[in-house]
């Protein structure tokens, strides 16, 4: 089992990265904080102050076909915040 599963790269993350030192990442449904904290450290080297958590339900998607309307729910996800300790950062676009 990953516990992580991808990082968060969007406009407002990246904002938060700059100004705050926080990143986002999509993790394992089952995964707790301790867990997530040693994957980032232990992915990126870097020393994790702090991790929040939440999680997106599904949103139920309905669909009108020729037969009639089919019904069903999208995944649920969940996302953790991670703080670092001040003057650390993580670098997504170095292996590119």
């Amino acid at each position: 089992m990953s516990v992580l599963k991808k990082p968060i790269i969007s406009e407002k993350m990246t904002r938060l990265g700059d100004k705050l030192g926080q990143y986002s990442f999509e993790v394992d449904l089952h995964a707790n904080k301790i867990e997530i904290r040693k994957a980032v450290e232990a992915m990126y080297g870097v020393s994790v102050v702090s991790v929040n958590t939440y999680v997106n339900r599904g949103k139920t998607k309905v669909r009108g076909t020729k037969t009639g309307f089919t019904k069903g729910i999208k995944g649920h996800a969940k996302k953790a915040i991670v703080t670092l300790k001040k003057g650390e950062a993580i670098d997504f676009y170095s292996s590119i």
